[in-house]
């Protein structure tokens, strides 16, 4: 039978999925560089909406298969900051509807989702389903790519603001909000996930979780990039 690995080793092996994360597929080095289009721009941002949409449900399934009150305590207030805590216009759904008007999308178009691409559809659904159906813990290990996220939305800022001048700077709310917030979310999601997956099959588990979390990321560029301009 394995041996577990040390939490260290652990952390390590978590750590080392950084390189699958989607920050390094050809749409978002295109997207970070100045060289997307602003159809193209604006089709990520209308199919990154359904992921947002996605998150507050993925959410209220982990809490769903949690016994533990307090993992379900700490875990619940990710459920008020993306739908927002009342109906004030707050939250990052709202942040992000924030930024495609900023992109030049019909706010009404986004919601409707007829810009939609199937392959995001099918990705999206299949993360949602990944957490609805398997254990709690690999639902929050698959959370772990906060921990690739910051610095990449913080690069992603900074290079919209210098190649794509047109977009409207009120846009950028959604990152500057989601920034911190990541960063401290995945600070305590790693440490749950250290915490609560202590023998090797979970250990295992739980770095598959993540691997495919980013898988879904990718496919979801991998359906962008293949309908940019078409």
């Amino acid at each position: 039978m394995a041996r577990p690995l040390s939490r260290e080793q652990f952390a390590a092996r978590l750590h080392d999925l950084r390189g699958r994360y989607w920050d390094t597929h050809p749409f978002h080095l295109r997207l970070h560089s100045g060289g997307c289009t602003p159809p193209e721009l604006r089709r990520w941002v209308a199919n990154r909406w359904y992921y947002q949409l996605c998150l507050t449900r993925k959410n209220a399934a982990i809490i769903a298969n949690c016994p533990l009150p307090e993992v379900r305590r700490a875990w619940a207030g990710r459920l008020a900051y993306q739908d927002g805590p009342d109906a004030d216009g707050t939250g990052g759904l709202a942040d992000w509807l924030v930024l495609a008007e900023a992109v030049g999308l019909d706010r009404a178009e986004v919601v409707d989702q007829r810009h939609l691409a199937r392959g995001v559809r099918f990705a999206v659904d299949g993360y949602l389903h990944f957490c609805q159906t398997r254990p709690w813990t690999e639902g929050v290990a698959a959370a772990l790519t906060e921990m690739f996220s910051p610095d990449h939305m913080a690069d992603r800022v900074t290079a919209w603001r210098r190649h794509y001048g047109w977009i409207d700077p009120a846009g950028y709310a959604y990152f500057e909000h989601r920034i911190p917030v990541a960063r401290a979310d995945s600070a305590r999601t790693l440490e749950l996930v250290l915490d609560h997956c202590v023998t090797a099959d979970q250990q295992r588990a739980a770095v598959d979780a993540l691997a495919f979390k980013c898988e879904v990321l990718r496919a979801v560029l991998d359906a962008v990039d293949y309908g940019a301009d078409r």
